[in-house]
């Protein structure tokens, strides 16, 4: 589908370019803005600050914090320990709760590293009109899947990225933003890889291989280069990938999931945050930051939070994310999401 109000490359603005008062966006220093990692790489995209409501570190707050905030008028929340539970489902309690919310008035955005068609079919169970922010920011789509905004990476970026990285060859992909075939390109595709097999076998539609790698890239840019695979190359594939001279070219986004031994590394257009894309669709709404209430629960959904008037983290979050002070809700098992919309959005109402 053809997007609307889209161009490809452009230059994302700042946070106070687009709402007095919220976070500077852009980084002057030459190394990549880092989405989610360690927190030297985070604080490089955003002076941090702290959000209208905070907890204890750790601990999970009511009554006065939820008094303390503006009415809440859009809620985002990541997928992935987030909105699904272990077994990759959304909840009862969970779609009831943010079904509930959209009849009272808020809108729902759906803020994911997930590209829009891994997405979309898993979340049928919300039956209520939302928007999703996929690829950790670089597009913003429908319910139906048009798209409304994207920031794409330069193929000739692209192209030094898979240059400079053949050690991890077997373990990226090229990422398109096409309407069902040749989404996802790699050079060879292992159908039964212990750790991304289930995944291959699930996409394979959207899936096909080129090789060389580069091949693919044939004056269409990409959405992003991703990788993934266990955590230990992964971060190797991520410190590589700062200390290139073109680092300050692109953003690295990177999820892990420690307890499974996977990890995902995103290398996306320069700008492109989860909370940078949600600043953009907040502006477009309407909406100020502090009517804005996030859940989520890994490195790539700092930003986000940070962006967000009221901030929640999950559980199960990573601990990094449950010691900045923010509040802590239930785990994605325990349909933390509905816990945290019930407490912040919905006025503590069950």
């Amino acid at each position: 589908m053809m997007p609307e109000n889209v161009g490809g490359r452009s230059n994302l603005p700042s946070f106070n370019n687009l709402e007095r008062g919220a976070h500077a966006a852009s980084s002057t220093k030459p190394s990549p803005r880092v989405s989610a990692g360690p927190s030297k790489a985070a604080g490089m995209a955003f002076e941090f600050r702290q959000p209208m409501c905070q907890a204890e570190p750790g601990k999970r707050q009511k009554g006065p914090l939820e008094r303390s905030c503006l009415a809440i008028r859009m809620i985002a929340m990541d997928i992935d320990g987030t909105l699904l539970d272990s077994r990759g489902q959304v909840s009862a309690e969970n779609a009831r709760t943010i079904a509930e919310a959209v009849a009272r008035g808020i809108e729902i955005v759906i803020v994911t590293g997930r590209r829009f068609d891994f997405a979309r079919p898993i979340l049928d169970a919300l039956e209520c009109d939302y928007h999703l922010i996929v690829n950790n920011g670089a597009l913003i789509k429908s319910k139906d899947g048009r798209t409304l905004q994207r920031h794409l990476l330069p193929s000739e970026t692209a192209r030094a990225v898979l240059e400079a990285s053949p050690e991890f060859r077997s373990a990226a992909a090229v990422v398109f933003d096409r309407d069902w075939e040749r989404q996802v390109i790699m050079e060879q595709i292992d159908w039964e890889d212990p750790f991304r097999g289930g995944y291959f076998r699930r996409n394979r539609e959207h899936l096909a291989e080129v090789s060389p790698l580069s091949d693919c890239l044939d004056g269409t840019d990409p959405i992003q280069v991703m990788f993934s695979g266990p955590c230990a190359p992964m971060r190797r594939a991520k410190k590589m990938l700062e200390s290139l001279p073109i680092s300050a070219q692109y953003t690295l986004a990177i999820t892990e999931y420690e307890s499974r031994n996977f990890s995902i590394l995103d290398v996306l257009a320069r700008g492109v945050t989860k909370g940078v894309a949600l600043a953009e669709w907040t502006h477009r709404r309407g909406i100020a930051r502090e009517q804005v209430m996030a859940i989520g629960d890994n490195w790539n959904d700092r930003e986000m939070l940070e962006f967000a008037g009221v901030p929640v983290v999950m559980g199960n979050s990573v601990p990094e994310l449950k010691s900045l002070g923010w509040p802590v809700t239930l785990s994605n098992e325990q349909s933390g999401v509905a816990e945290a919309i019930r407490t912040y959005a919905l006025g503590g109402t069950r």
